[in-house]
């Protein structure tokens, strides 16, 4: 993990958390799902006026009623307890009642005309011979509040089937307007500015409109584990607010620069100055966005005034990002590296060398080799060994500084490809070995699919062993939890493979072109020329690893 002393802004203790449960009603229409959601009181203390799904705080009585509900066999007691409040939430808030008879029919209306809404809720049900329905509750997800709140809940969101012949009525206090509407349509009417709903809801929504009917929402919630559980971070986009889910390319990126939370980072894609990710690393991009580029190379700073700076990936010979980025380390440039020889990462190597000024500092990688393309022809002026530690120091008022940056061969994106470990702060500069959005091209002769796959091993030992929870790509904002980026990038990979495999078979006499059209079904058709390059390395991996092809 990064150093305190690098951390960008000051630490500190995020709101605490508070336990609460809510549940979405769910029936089918012949249009689809249906889904009730009722709108908060304007004067709410968390999402006044938002529509949302019924629910609240569990309390000490919901823990104590487990002898009064249902419970499958395979449910938790803390998903029991989650169940429990969801069922009072709904009946205090909406007069819904998910409970039963002793013969299993389900509460009617009049059970609900009986039971006062402002009375304790379980000794009624109780009275009425009536049994708490928690077996008929499933998790759906895990929301846990964004870090920047000041008001934080950790909230289960649980489903359950409308029960049938009951009538939702709100309570008129904390809930107004029940209403059944469609996830998609929901999600419309938001969008035009109609139905205000928050981030979770939103993304809740979004993952509903995937199922058609309630059975198909139940069956996949079976498992009795969350399809999904985030802690969303936030950023600001295009002047505005923008949040993110743990799968999205920002999150990794405002995890490293905010920790606890802090509203502060731009993730807007700028190439006219440099962005701090920790005092000690800086990212500028170059203005070079494309197909290929994403939104442009980054080029990376490790270092600070006192000990000056490593450059790595000066980026394609662009004179204004060249003489940004000499300027962001005010000219005190202690090494060039370039963690491969392709057209957008090493031809700035040299003019940025020329700007500066005294000892020229020396430009560090692997020579590109014979397998290369013409115009990835790179020579450096020293030759970086694999595991070599390139190291920083410099003094200040607390002491001694240092910054170590370890080098790693990892061909397979190129055969002088290599990685960079800076060791004290956990973060791996990864070039095009890993990008964040999509993944790398293997281009043979010089991409080869077995030494791309044995890197990813190579680097996740080297994660490991250095506690590296970052990646800084080459193409791309930061990504986190490197060692699951790292096994789901080659889960990925292997994955096509025995896909491409099992294409080949079926069709042994096919193309290149009838291969990638069935390989790669999954992709824009415009995307193919790229996709076949990285198809004929597994083609060759899985042509080298038949019995005869030792």
């Amino acid at each position: 993990m990064p150093r305190p002393s690098q951390l960008l802004h000051p630490q500190r203790d995020p709101a605490p958390l508070r336990p609460a449960a809510t549940v979405l009603l769910l029936r089918d229409t012949p249009a689809g799902i249906e889904v009730l959601m009722t709108r908060r009181s304007l004067t709410a203390s968390f999402a006044p006026g938002a529509y949302v799904f019924p629910g609240g705080g569990i309390d000490a009585a919901d823990a104590a009623a487990h002898a009064h509900a249902t419970r499958r066999p395979t449910q938790s007691d803390e998903h029991l307890t989650q169940a429990i409040a969801a069922i009072r939430e709904s009946f205090e808030e909406l007069g819904v009642l998910l409970a039963r008879h002793a013969d299993g029919t389900a509460a009617t209306a009049d059970d609900i005309a009986a039971l006062d809404r402002h009375a304790p809720f379980v000794p009624q049900c109780s009275a009425r011979g009536l049994t708490l329905a928690a077996a008929d509750v499933y998790v759906l997800a895990h929301w846990i509040t964004d870090r920047d709140l000041p008001r934080r809940f950790d909230v289960p969101f649980l489903v359950a089937r409308m029960p049938e012949g009951q009538t939702p009525v709100a309570d008129e206090a904390e809930q107004f307007e029940p209403v059944w509407v469609r996830p998609a349509d929901a999600l419309t009417r938001h969008e035009a500015g109609q139905f205000f709903i928050i981030y979770p809801t939103i993304r809740t929504l979004q993952r509903l409109t995937v199922h058609p009917t309630v059975d198909a929402v139940l069956a996949a919630c079976a498992g009795e584990h969350p399809l999904w559980t985030s802690c969303p971070r936030a950023g600001w986009l295009a002047g505005k607010e923008a949040r993110y889910m743990e799968h999205e390319p920002p999150f990794g990126e405002l995890e490293l620069v905010s920790p606890d939370g802090q509203l502060l980072h731009q993730l807007d894609w700028q190439t006219d100055q440099p962005v701090p990710l920790l005092k000690n690393v800086q990212r500028l991009t170059a203005p070079n966005p494309g197909f290929m580029t994403g939104p442009g190379t980054n080029s990376y700073l490790v270092g600070d005034p006192r000990t000056g700076y490593i450059a790595i990936d000066p980026g394609p010979a662009d004179a204004a990002h060249i003489e940004r980025l000499w300027r962001a380390a005010g000219g005190n440039i202690k090494l060039i590296v370039c963690t491969h020889s392709h057209a957008d990462h090493s031809p700035g190597a040299k003019p940025l060398q020329a700007l500066c000024n005294g000892t020229p500092p020396p430009i560090l990688g692997l020579p590109s080799q014979p397998t290369a393309r013409a115009n990835s022809a790179f020579t450096p002026d020293r030759l970086l060994q694999d595991g070599e530690r390139l190291t920083l120091t410099g003094k200040g008022p607390e002491g001694e500084i240092t910054h170590t940056l370890r080098a790693i061969h990892t061909p397979g994106h190129a055969a002088n490809h290599l990685c960079l470990l800076l060791e004290e702060d956990g973060l791996l500069f990864s070039g095009d070995h890993i990008l964040n959005g999509s993944t790398t091209v293997i281009d043979p002769p010089d991409g080869e699919m077995t030494a791309y796959l044995d890197s990813l091993d190579k680097l996740d030992a080297a994660c490991a062993a250095h506690d590296a929870r970052f990646i800084l790509p080459a193409h791309g904002h930061v990504l986190g939890s490197a060692r699951d980026t790292i096994a789901h990038l080659k889960k990925h990979r292997l994955a096509r493979e025995a896909k491409v495999l099992a294409v080949m078979q079926a069709d042994p006499d096919g193309t290149m072109d009838d291969w990638v059209a069935k390989a790669y079904d999954d992709v824009p058709p415009r995307v193919w020329p790229v996709a076949k390059r990285s198809l004929l390395a597994h083609v060759e991996r899985i042509q080298a690893m038949q019995p005869g092809n030792d």
